[in-house]
């Protein structure tokens, strides 16, 4: 009997640190959006392997310009490996190599490496650019909406390489105003 209280206190205080590790995550993005509201979330898996998690955020409203992308990795990469798949992903979506190249190289200065239970938050403001962060801390700014567009494209753009993880994300909502899709 001790022993199934004891079990049972170990699990509220599992659950208790989880939701605590999860409100504090979400501060930053609840900040920058005011509010945020979590718009979709879905998985990727490749070829059978759980890659990451990701929860789109947006704004106030559902047409909102703000928007954040948050990745919860289950595996383990270096940061030069999810720089050089953007660059990959960005290149399949139209964008110029060399321009892709540019970006890479930007990305490459502050992509950290992250292990599995770590997450990578990149969040657009219009004006300011795309800022990132690792583990809820500021890495760093690209400003611009082309590179935004490229970037957040990988997942958001009609011709994402992860239909399903986008169709997840947007839900029953449009895409931002920065891909300037028609929604119906």
């Amino acid at each position: 009997m001790k022993f199934n209280v004891i079990l049972f206190k170990l699990f509220l205080a599992i659950c208790l640190f989880v939701a605590n590790a999860h409100a504090r995550e979400q501060v930053y993005i609840n900040e920058a959006l005011n509010p945020a509201k979590l718009q979709g979330s879905g998985k990727l898996t490749w070829w059978g392997f759980h890659v990451y998690d990701a929860s789109f955020y947006r704004g106030p409203s559902a047409n909102s310009s703000e928007f954040a992308l948050d990745l919860r990795y289950q595996k383990s990469f270096t940061g030069n490996a999810i720089t050089t798949r953007s660059v990959e992903e960005m290149k399949k979506l139209g964008v110029p190599d060399t321009q892709a190249q540019i970006w890479g190289k930007q990305l490459a200065t502050f992509m950290p490496n992250i292990e599995s239970g770590q997450n990578l938050t990149a969040i657009y403001i219009p004006k300011q650019g795309t800022t990132f962060y690792f583990e809820g801390k500021p890495l760093a700014q690209i400003p611009g909406a082309d590179f935004s567009k490229a970037f957040f494209g990988i997942w958001l753009d009609p011709k994402t390489s992860a239909p399903k993880l986008r169709e997840q994300l947007l839900g029953q909502n449009c895409p931002p105003p920065l891909f300037q899709e028609a929604c119906n």
